[in-house]
């Protein structure tokens, strides 16, 4: 399957990337390198879509295992390398999944079958980076 996005210039150093849906983000390099801070970075949001990715495998898993879930959050953090072109060279998630009478080893399966089997943006990230993550459940 093939995707396809746009990616506009807005001015300075601030671009609007487009999908075929018609959803539209706002990028920008940042007031450091001569953006306006109108926007994420195009780094930030490779962590926030190795996130989202995963997030979702993670949800979806734990429905239809009729787990009573009310919140799940993940935060991706990832070291860059010091010499251009400054790839992630380790990226961690950490998933807090909370819910009513939540089993840990449900939430650990979920997180397993995600980052092991299912996510597609965190497996290509993993190719260039060391890609680790854990997990900690809230009940409510």
């Amino acid at each position: 399957m093939e995707k396809k996005v746009t990616v506009k210039w807005a001015g300075k150093m601030t671009f609007i990337g487009e999908s075929q849906s018609g959803n539209t983000l706002t990028m920008d390099a940042g007031a450091a390198n001569g953006g306006l801070g109108l926007g994420h970075s195009p780094m930030d949001l490779l962590l926030m879509g190795a996130g989202g990715c995963a997030s979702i495998d993670v949800v979806m898993i734990l429905q239809k295992g009729r787990n009573d879930i009310v919140d799940c959050a993940v935060e991706v953090t990832g070291k860059r390398a010091e010499e251009m072109p400054k790839v992630y060279t380790d990226i961690h998630l950490h998933f807090v999944v909370s819910g009513k009478d939540l089993k840990e080893s449900a939430v650990e399966r979920a997180v397993k079958l995600s980052m092991d089997k299912y996510c597609s943006a965190s497996a290509m990230l993993a190719k260039s980076a060391k890609l680790t993550y854990d997990f900690a459940v809230n009940s409510v």
